[in-house]
């Protein structure tokens, strides 16, 4: 899907999604808690502004892709790395600004960036805390990385993927990801999916109005 049509298609699913918003509806405390005090928080961190700077800074070296996902989904993946407090993070996808955020939010974590799936190297024994999947228009790509990663996944380990509702094989994906046995909780943003692998919790795909 391209920009335009994701503008013009913008209000519409907001409308869809409406009865979604602010954790309305949603009695499971966790999941109740991961809307209201991270997808939805509000609180402007310090380092937004710094990460604008230096997001403005590196955009001169960079070609447009840099600065390809939107300022909300941005720090978005700020607050979600925030709060899961990985000790590995895969960013998985074209390198674009979003790196900036993943890696402020936990500067001490192992950071590893891969364009290619042959570019993902994972040492015996490390489990993926954090994965962040940005490749939507190459679809092969987001799944060969999904199944390599989701057998390296622990109990709190949070997948984030992009894209979800940009092109029919995506919707396929994205349900199939939910679908996997190894997948616990999911969450449907939309422009977003997040997933979770706690299988001591009850599995529930949950949509909200991002």
């Amino acid at each position: 899907m391209n920009c335009i049509a994701l503008a013009l298609k913008r209000p519409f699913v907001w409308l869809s999604r409406f009865r979604h918003r602010c954790g309305y509806g949603v009695h499971s405390p966790f999941a109740f808690n991961l809307i209201t005090q991270v997808i939805y928080e509000e609180h402007h961190y310090y380092s937004y502004e710094e990460l604008i700077e230096k997001q403005k800074e590196l955009a001169l070296q960079k070609n447009r892709s840099w600065s390809s996902e939107s300022t909300k989904v941005k720090r978005l993946l700020f607050r979600l790395v925030n709060y899961a407090q990985p000790s590995v993070i895969i960013d998985a996808g074209t390198v674009a600004a979003s790196s900036l955020y993943l890696k402020a939010a936990k500067p001490s974590a192992d950071y590893t960036a891969a364009s290619e799936l042959s570019e993902l190297f994972l040492e015996k024994g490390t489990s993926v805390d954090f994965l962040y999947l940005h490749d939507y228009r190459h679809p092969d790509f987001v799944e060969g990385v999904f199944d390599l990663c989701a057998s390296r996944v622990n109990i709190k380990s949070m997948f984030v993927v992009e894209g979800i509702h940009y092109s029919k094989r995506m919707r396929r994906l994205w349900k199939r990801m939910c679908q996997d046995e190894r997948t616990g909780i999911s969450f449907d943003l939309y422009d977003l999916g997040i997933l979770f692998f706690d299988k001591t919790k009850i599995k529930q795909a949950y949509i909200v109005n991002f």
